[in-house]
């Protein structure tokens, strides 16, 4: 059975699909190495506009593969980093990609379930869905994920839930920021389409320029640097051919031309 399955419609809408139902879509370093390979290449294909990450069975991921920790507690400290460090680079590969990225959180999250949560740029929940930084209760601590959690619900929140391991319902997901939206589990699908026409609709090039932006605004403070570099950004922007053509699709009441493909579908 293929522990990740692949597909990409024409709309170079691409869907990752997390098939270890058996083990709640736990991944061990094969998943790691597939999750990662598949972003950097998806994300590197000019073809592919926007990123789906789901799963099979009732959990989204309940993180690590506990076969695979237990393997891991045998090995060296420098096995076990070399280890993490897989980890590590595919939840940079997520978070990194310069396509949008989706995640679709049919079910629970656990420990690394989180941390692929937070790496995406947009996931939508299923109100039954439960989310838990579990790893304290086993002696371990959310460290390769913490980046991205921290990002998406702030310090505070990591505090407690670092600490105490409590469950997270979709609502307070939703509430913190780790979750974008919470809809009804026959829904998720549609929800999801939604948002794919919203992605869609924006400049592919912008979409990935954008996502650098925040990244940029984030690492420091605004002074003369930042705004300097924000304002040759967007006069970059305006002078190049997906930004011309957008401004004058916008003028001329036509489509821009990157929504050529979504024109024929419809």
């Amino acid at each position: 059975m293929t522990a990740l399955r692949e597909t990409i419609d024409d709309r170079g809408v691409a869907r990752l699909t997390m098939n270890r139902p058996e083990v709640r879509n736990a991944f061990d370093d094969a998943l790691i190495g597939a999750l990662t390979a598949a972003f950097e290449r998806l994300g590197a294909d000019p073809e592919v506009r926007v990123i789906v990450l789901a799963s099979v069975g009732k959990a989204f991921s309940a993180g690590a593969d506990l076969n695979w920790m237990k393997r891991m507690a045998a090995y060296s400290r420098e096995d076990n980093v070399t280890d993490a460090l897989g980890l590590a680079r595919m939840c940079a590969a997520i978070d990194l990609c310069p396509k949008p990225t989706l995640a679709l959180v049919q079910g629970a999250a656990f420990g690394g379930g989180v941390g692929l949560v937070a790496a995406v740029d947009i996931a939508i929940a299923a109100d039954p869905a439960k989310f838990c930084l579990s790893e304290v209760r086993l002696g371990l601590i959310p460290a390769v994920i913490s980046p991205y959690v921290n990002r998406a619900i702030g310090a505070r929140a990591c505090r407690r839930y670092f600490l105490t391991a409590d469950v997270m319902d979709a609502a307070t997901a939703l509430r913190l920021g780790l979750v974008s939206d919470v809809v009804a589990p026959d829904t998720l699908e549609e929800a999801g389409e939604a948002v794919i026409a919203s992605l869609l609709a924006g400049g592919p090039i912008a979409q990935a320029e954008a996502k650098a932006l925040v990244r940029l605004v984030e690492s420091g403070p605004v002074e003369r640097a930042m705004i300097q570099e924000t304002a040759e950004r967007i006069a970059d922007r305006r002078a190049s051919d997906e930004g011309r053509d957008g401004i004058g699709a916008f003028l001329e009441k036509r489509m821009p031309s990157w929504t050529a493909t979504q024109d024929k579908q419809d």
